[in-house]
């Protein structure tokens, strides 16, 4: 245990002989000079295009876009990493694909003289957002052959504004993975995704300390159950590579929230071992699986 900070409020639950792990193991920011940045309906993005790699021209690539949490914007490139998406442009997981486009749109956040911080994702930015992923796709990738499918990826206020954005156009979307989000949206939403054939990949952990497990998820879980296309992914434990219980301490705990780091490495420990026997190869396999539907 670390003395110098307060024991996790789910201390007294772990497993015996497991520990707590109080970092991430990977490195931040390896990759990224593989991102290139733009501007468009008022907000910055980044972007990963698989062509400037290697990957054929000419041909249709799916496009992944990843929406970070509140206050990821205010840290600058490190962003691409908070979202989950850094890794996305590796070739290990680019190959697993079989080569895509990735785009991370940047809320205008701001913080206050007193710490708060303001622009986080809500429904003033469902119009904006949705015209800044349509003018990436019209506009830079359509010349280059276009895509085919099209994924969001939601980090905690990220993953309520997926389901906003699946809300207010359900057809738009082939997949969304909301990781760590609150409320879930109501039947009518649900019955869309049937109807338009999206899958559903849903991702919360049961010790979340932001987004309570038993009063946001547990209720709709049967109603999840019935979905043509859905997922549910909702452990036990969070972990880090070290196959530690994640545990971050920023004035909150809130390890068990960021779920978003172990799908960030493919819910793979450092030893290449799968974290969870129902994804044994983790969240890529199930993208490899939607790719071929």
């Amino acid at each position: 245990m670390d003395e110098t900070r307060p024991l996790p409020p789910w201390a007294d639950q772990i497993p015996e002989g497991a520990f707590i792990s109080y970092a991430p193991t990977y490195k931040v920011g390896e990759y990224f000079n593989l991102f290139k940045s733009g501007n468009a309906c008022g907000m910055k993005y980044y972007f990963y295009d698989p062509k400037e790699h290697g990957y054929p021209e000419e041909k249709k690539y799916p496009l992944i876009i990843f929406l970070h949490g509140r206050s990821n914007a205010l840290e600058g490139d490190i962003c691409i990493n908070y979202t989950g998406a850094e890794f996305y442009a590796t070739e290990k997981y680019q190959s697993m694909l079989g080569g895509a486009y990735i785009l991370i749109p940047i809320a205008n956040e701001k913080r206050d003289e007193n710490g708060r911080v303001s622009g986080t994702w809500d429904e003033s930015y469902t119009k904006p957002l949705y015209d800044l992923i349509n003018s990436f796709v019209d506009d830079y990738t359509a010349p280059r052959g276009g895509v085919n499918k099209k994924f969001a990826f939601g980090n905690s206020a990220g993953a309520r504004m997926t389901y906003i954005l699946g809300t207010k156009y359900p057809s738009f979307f082939d997949a969304l993975i909301p990781i760590g989000g609150g409320e879930i949206p109501g039947d009518k939403t649900l019955d869309d995704f049937d109807k338009y054939d999206v899958h559903l990949f849903l991702a919360n952990a049961k010790r979340d300390e932001i987004n309570d497990y038993n009063t946001l998820i547990v209720p709709r879980l049967e109603r999840l159950k019935k979905m043509k296309h859905c997922f549910i992914f909702t452990p036990e434990w969070v972990y880090n590579g070290d196959k530690g219980i994640a545990s971050i301490y920023v004035g909150i705990e809130m390890g068990q929230h960021c779920l978003v780091i172990p799908m960030h490495c493919n819910l793979t420990f450092d030893d290449g071992t799968p974290m969870y026997p129902e994804l044994p190869q983790g969240i890529l396999g199930w993208l490899q699986g939607v790719l071929k539907n």
